[in-house]
């Protein structure tokens, strides 16, 4: 399993909107400066990380882009299902879909759904305050 760039991208922005959190406001301009990242695709991750309440913004003199919530209270499976949708390491996982061919005959597919959950809450227990600090991890 691979997280799509746009995830990936998705993660270090929030990580650098983060370090932003006591300073006020900032732009996406600013964060695409600040991460190395191509602006066009900042504005992009900014715009469905808005969409998913996990950053606003506001417009106008004074304006730009804030954290929606404190960086304790949002999880790296937060920032990741804003960009990819939920987490499903398998179809038969993702409700509503019913594309497998061994639908019905498979002995492993009760068992997806406690290795979804597994994952899921794995990428739930890092925090963003952690994803955000800057210091060599060991």
């Amino acid at each position: 399993m691979r997280l799509s760039n746009l995830a990936d991208y998705a993660v270090v922005t929030m990580s650098q909107a983060a370090r932003h959190c006591g300073g006020g406001r900032t732009s996406a301009a600013e964060l695409a400066e600040e991460t190395g990242l191509p602006a066009p695709t900042v504005q992009k991750v900014v715009s469905k990380l808005t969409a998913a309440g996990l950053l606003r913004s506001t417009r106008g003199a004074g304006g730009g882009l804030q954290l929606a919530r404190p960086a304790a209270a949002i999880s790296l499976a937060d920032i990741v299902e804003a960009v990819e949708g939920p987490i499903a390491l398998t179809s038969c996982v993702d409700e509503g879909r019913h594309d497998c061919a061994l639908e019905g005959s498979c002995s492993v597919q009760p068992h997806w759904p406690i290795v979804n959950k597994a994952l899921r809450s794995a990428l739930a227990d890092v925090s963003l305050v952690q994803l955000a600090q800057t210091e060599e991890l060991a």
